[in-house]
């Protein structure tokens, strides 16, 4: 079995909107192989600069496009493929939109692999320790508590035992910031889990201040407090703070969750598999649980992400919360014919082969906006 095509689309919802929301457009890797076969993966990055680090030409031995280096492969060849992108492009990539391409690939290349076996991914990463999941709907604050505390009210009421709400307002000062929790804790109720998404709004001093005023209400962790590069900051802060300390979702492969894994700078360590696919995921799995931290995915993108978070984080031994994204976006409950959202607070892990999802090619043409192959 040979690669024959490496195709990328952009994918784009008619009403973005200025907000930090991923589930808005899209990168789609689809992989083509001489027998018929084709695996899709996903990237949460920008679609452009994702499409220009895989149509890129030939440069030198180290600096080139990614899609050149994968036709005529084996696809089943995961590990030895990405070590080939990684190094024929250590001189442009290494960290950040090139991870993120790769990340696609891969994914692409796992759900190819499962369709040529027969097999779901999650068994071809060594077998799922969990059948459903507890997820929390991940959501965006409201513009003040009160508006906060209704979004809180309608997930609890959709059936989620647990919801995070992140991101803007919060930062703008201590204020708002305590009124965005007790709105979000006074929507829930007092027995739901409450997460909280800072969105990298504080130094560390004011963090600490922060996860002290938010113990009162309970809260499960306290997400990206920090700024990704802080990696001291974050160790500082995991060490005094009341309440754990979550992040990793901006981190692309396994060199960039280093530090903060050697530093056991987090309670919790949130891996983005549209970030860093499959193959770096299981390495990153492997360090964090032999420090006994906690592991939980990140997801705010499409079911074709979700699918692979599942797959993945139910091989976690000790998994415990799946992020499942509730934004009213197209792109969120329409790009599979599959719907992957939790139902009554709990999601299951597919069991079909590969990724265990099937594209609405429909709606593909109706958000194609470019294609290159």
């Amino acid at each position: 079995m040979k690669i024959t095509e490496v195709v990328c689309q952009i994918l784009r919802i008619k009403n973005v909107q200025a907000k930090t929301a991923s589930s808005q457009d899209s990168v789609l890797i689809r992989i083509r192989t001489d027998n018929g076969l084709e695996g899709i993966g996903e990237a949460d990055s920008s679609p452009e600069m994702v499409k220009a680090v895989i149509d890129a030409p030939f440069s030198h031995n180290i600096a080139t496009g990614l899609r050149p280096l994968l036709v005529g492969e084996n696809p089943l060849d995961t590990e030895r493929l990405w070590e080939k992108m990684y190094r024929r492009t250590m001189y442009c990539g290494r960290r950040s939109t090139t991870i993120t391409a790769m990340a696609a690939i891969d994914m692409a290349l796992w759900d190819l692999k499962g369709k040529h076996f027969g097999e779901p991914i999650h068994r071809l990463l060594g077998g799922k320790r969990h059948d459903k999941i507890l997820a929390y709907a991940s959501i965006l604050f409201g513009k003040n508590g009160d508006e906060t505390a209704a979004i809180g009210r309608r997930w609890r009421e959709a059936g989620y035992q647990a919801v995070k709400f992140g991101w803007e307002p919060m930062g703008q000062s201590e204020a708002v910031d305590r009124d965005l929790v007790a709105g979000a804790r006074k929507g829930l109720g007092d027995d739901a889990t409450l997460l909280i998404d800072a969105g990298c709004v504080w130094d560390a001093r004011t963090a600490l201040q922060r996860a002290k005023a938010f113990e009162e209400h309970r809260i499960g962790w306290l997400e990206e407090p920090l700024h990704p590069d802080d990696y001291e900051g974050y160790r500082w802060l995991r060490d005094r703070s009341p309440v754990p300390i979550a992040s990793g979702e901006e981190e692309c492969g396994r060199q960039a969750f280093r530090p903060l894994i050697d530093g056991r700078c987090l309670d919790v360590y949130q891996v983005d598999l549209s970030r860093n696919g499959f193959t770096d995921a299981n390495y990153i799995r492997q360090r964090v649980e032999e420090i006994g931290a906690r592991l939980c995915n990140h997801c705010y993108t499409s079911p074709v992400t979700v699918a692979a978070s599942l797959h993945w984080l139910s091989t976690c031994r000790d998994a415990f919360l799946f992020e499942d994204c509730v934004e009213d976006s197209p792109l969120r409950h329409e790009l599979t014919v599959n719907k992957v959202q939790a139902v009554d607070g709990w999601i299951t892990v597919p069991d079909g082969p590969g990724l265990g999802v099937t594209l609405n090619e429909d709606f593909v043409k109706s958000t194609l906006i470019e294609q290159s192959a």
